[in-house]
């Protein structure tokens, strides 16, 4: 192809559109600042506030600015893949992979040169902007529409690296296009911080990877290790990589020791001890520093689709503050009966919860594994406080006519719990099986996030619509056991 020919098909058309979009969102930044002007300029009447404007008018700012730093970032990447395509067009083909391989270097020296980043960055830069113009139309979109960051759009790319076309459109879609079959519920996904957006992207991914989860959980605890890794100030950090169950059985033991410690007389902080306890268990020492810890139970849910646990499909079960698991993990999990791990079975008919083991009757505790199922960390937008550490609040306050029920519950970490009685920030309504949205003091809504539950695989035979006879008898049975 002719670098003329080239640039019309795909550079100059992209490069416009970025152009554009940062244009029109510099307009927006401009009007909003004009705003800002002409409020400041009444503050002479009554009914006026002249602060609470300025606060507005900040607000509505930085929005925008996020919005055209985004804009910028899609022009980048049209920049990129144009300047890689436009260097191979300008070069008859490579007669060896070494010249080949030396060209591609060429590229990443003179972007790392222009960009004044190292040469690793500026390759990856150079592979995320291939992938979002060749395999994630809707993202760049999404991207150059300011509807979600750099940062979500990089989530992205590097969750669906090693899938086919087909499997990376169907993510691009479930979670981009509101129109798609299933999409993601709650919040939008440039209404969720980056870290939140990946766990619901994985866990998607891991669901519908066209590669049973079983098998690449075989393949991937053949890579099991230790890592090593020096650090500043005369600090290093361990790291092991591990099948999900163990991890976090190693996670709630050292929490549970680390729990076991804190008392008015200790200065250590939570992360302080997990670690110390951590420590004293690889070193062979952790009787002496947490033999006085008490109970160290640590509850996990282990939700589990009906026909896996039977073994007629082999849906992915979820493991409380992990994710997607293999079912074979899941059923050993519970065949062993494994203490701290409670059974939750989902309705096959949509994904809903159905039932909590009955390990427990106390109605509090049941009550709050359900609301650990529902929320699965704190509420509040952006907050990944696992379940553990959080506390049940009521929405509406009990003084004020509120009702204990699951409707009227929402998970809360300490520091947002604060936040909610000693501000003005306040969570919105919830249900069954949706948690709370919160709105700020500033009168902005924010969406809550939301599981992406999927309703059931269901073997061959069986009714994926209405009651059957073998659905009410193997519910029933499951449930009474």
């Amino acid at each position: 192809m002719e670098t003329g020919a080239f640039l019309d098909a795909r550079g100059s058309a992209g490069l416009a559109a970025a152009v554009t979009s940062i244009r029109k969102l510099a307009d927006e930044l401009v009007e909003v600042l004009g705003r800002s002007s002409e409020d400041s300029d009444g503050a002479h009447r009554d009914d006026h506030d002249p602060l609470a404007d300025l606060a507005e008018s900040c607000l509505d700012g930085l929005g925008v600015v996020a919005r055209i730093e985004a804009a910028a970032a899609a022009a980048k990447v049209h920049f990129l893949s144009t300047y890689a395509g436009a260097t191979d067009a300008l070069e008859p083909p490579a007669e060896s992979p070494y010249e080949s391989s030396a060209r591609e270097m060429s590229q990443v020296a003179e972007v790392a040169c222009v960009l004044t980043v190292g040469e690793r960055a500026a390759a990856a830069l150079l592979g995320e902007a291939h992938a979002l113009t060749t395999s994630l139309p809707e993202v760049l979109d999404a991207l150059q529409a300011g509807e979600i960051s750099w940062q979500h759009a990089r989530i992205m790319v590097d969750e669906t690296t090693g899938l086919d076309n087909a499997a990376a459109a169907a993510l691009e879609a479930h979670f981009l296009d509101p129109e798609a079959p299933n999409a993601a519920r709650g919040a939008a996904a440039g209404e969720l911080v980056p870290a939140r957006f990946r766990r619901k992207v994985r866990a998607w991914r891991e669901r519908h990877h066209p590669e049973s989860l079983e098998l690449r959980h075989v393949k991937s605890v053949e890579d099991r290790r230790l890592e090593y890794s020096p650090d500043r100030n005369g600090m290093a950090w361990i790291s092991l990589y591990m099948p999900a169950n163990t991890a976090c059985a190693v996670w709630n033991k050292t929490s549970a020791l680390a729990r076991g410690l804190q008392r008015p007389e200790e200065p250590r902080t939570l992360t302080q001890l997990r670690a110390d306890a951590a420590t004293g268990l690889l070193l062979g020492n952790a009787g002496q520093s947490v033999g006085a810890a008490p109970s160290l139970k640590a509850d996990v849910l282990v939700t589990v689709p009906v026909f896996s646990l039977l073994g007629a499909t082999d849906e992915p079960a979820e493991l409380d503050n992990y994710g997607p698991i293999p079912t074979s993990m899941a059923r050993k999990l519970v065949s062993e009966g494994a203490g701290s791990f409670y059974r939750v079975l989902v309705d096959p008919r949509d994904g809903a919860p159905l039932e909590i083991g009955r390990s427990s009757y106390r109605l509090p505790e049941s009550l709050k594994r359900w609301l650990r199922m529902r929320d699965g960390k704190c509420t509040f937008p952006g907050c990944s406080n696992p379940s553990q550490d959080n506390e049940a609040d009521h929405l509406t306050a009990w003084e004020r006519g509120g009702a204990t029920g699951i409707s009227n519950l929402g998970q809360l970490c300490p520091k947002h719990h604060r936040l909610k009685h000693r501000t003005r920030w306040s969570p919105g309504p919830a249900a069954v099986n949706e948690p709370p949205g919160w709105v700020s003091p500033s009168g902005r809504k924010y969406n809550a996030e939301r599981a992406d539950r999927e309703p059931t695989l269901w073997p061959p035979g069986c009714l994926a619509h209405g009651s059957s006879p073998m659905e009410t008898l193997i519910v029933d049975y499951l449930v009474a056991s």
